[in-house]
């Protein structure tokens, strides 16, 4: 503690008695790091180039230089996991640099879409094979070929559950959430009149 010549206290800023003024960081800078599904199945590395500036020698003047910071990124993760590195902005006097924060966003997949710890997978069947059933092949995340067969009657809300053929969990890879798989029906164009007389006996008899 300070006090003054006359007793009462003396507020000394943060910087000290030189009057610099208390250190002040500057605010965290934020970045997407977009990544595929099949990155956080298995996990990755991903190098990012930054340019910040140096302080130099002498206290008061900078240099912009290059860094690599390295991102590991982990089986599992989901969208919005954050990674932070601490005082990677600009340095300058009397600031303490901003810390950086890149953002996971999952780029979208031609085949699968992400929930949670699930995969939801689109099958397009015909009716006809909604109503008698079918198999239905799904490529997977890691390259192998499913043949899942249906044996239900297929409705528009019908859901198959695989059990183990989604994503890894973040706290245990080796566990895996499900693959959902829904289902496109298409209905007929039209019907010609034996038909109609063929499916009205089997359907409506």
């Amino acid at each position: 503690e300070f006090f003054a010549e006359d007793g009462s206290e003396l507020v000394v800023p943060f910087g000290g008695l030189q009057g610099r003024g208390a250190m002040k960081q500057d605010p965290p800078i934020v970045r997407n790091l977009y990544l595929s599904l099949e990155d956080l199945f298995y996990g990755c590395t991903k190098k990012m180039k930054i340019s910040h500036r140096v302080l130099n020698e002498d206290g008061l003047t900078s240099t912009i230089r290059d860094k690599i910071l390295t991102i590991d990124v982990q089986p599992g993760w989901k969208q919005g996991t954050s990674v932070t590195f601490e005082k990677e902005g600009d340095q300058g006097p009397n600031v303490i640099p901003a810390d950086i924060t890149f953002v996971v966003q999952e780029k979208p997949h031609p085949r699968f879409r992400r929930v949670n710890d699930d995969l939801i997978y689109i099958s397009t069947i015909p009716l006809g094979k909604a109503l008698v059933g079918c198999s239905v092949a799904v490529r997977t995340l890691d390259g192998r070929l499913l043949n899942i067969p249906i044996n239900d009657i297929v409705d528009p809300q019908y859901c198959k559950v695989v059990p183990g053929e989604g994503m890894p969990l973040a706290q245990d890879p080796r566990s895996k959430g499900n693959l959902l798989i829904y289902f496109n029906i298409c209905f007929p164009k039209k019907l010609t009149p034996e038909k109609k007389i063929l499916l009205r006996n089997a359907l409506l008899s």
